[in-house]
């Protein structure tokens, strides 16, 4: 399995013991590889769901400050379902039940937590039941412009 990865300037540490912690499991596609002060997190966002949407990874891994300009960055790409997890728990659920192809998180969570959480995320499969399929299946039809409920 790819992951891509990638986060701003907040994290460039961080991001480099998970690559290393997970680079034995799985293919790490480091998608900030240069970072400055001066960066903007959008931009690190967007080459992460581009790799996604180009099948160049399988999923994603999103870091800055808090996780949530990542996330919604990414939300606004089509084909993205960006989660914003804070613990095991939701990295499961954002992938099972939203079929989240990619998570965003906080650098400054524990980096033991972080290499968990994208292990959980990484291993869970998207839920066939009914309910998730159709709910997210609505998320989809309103990004398409054929949503009428």
């Amino acid at each position: 399995m790819k992951i891509a990865i990638a986060t701003d300037h907040n994290g460039v540490n961080e991001k480099k013991e998970i690559i290393e912690r997970l680079k034995d499991e799985f293919e790490i596609l480091d998608m900030s590889p240069v970072n400055t002060d001066t960066d903007d997190y959008p931009d690190f966002a967007f080459a992460v769901c581009n790799a996604i949407n180009n099948k160049e990874a399988d999923l994603g891994v999103l870091m800055c400050g808090t996780g949530i300009g990542m996330s919604i960055a990414a939300n606004k790409v089509k084909g993205i379902l960006c989660g914003h997890c804070s613990d095991v728990r939701e990295a499961h659920l954002t992938r099972e039940h939203n079929h989240a192809n990619i998570m965003a998180v906080s650098y400054t969570q524990d980096v033991e937590q972080i290499v968990e959480m994208i292990v959980e995320f990484a291993k869970t499969e998207p839920s066939k039941e009914e309910r998730h399929n159709r709910r997210v299946q609505k998320i989809l039809d309103y990004e398409n412009g054929n949503y009428g409920r």
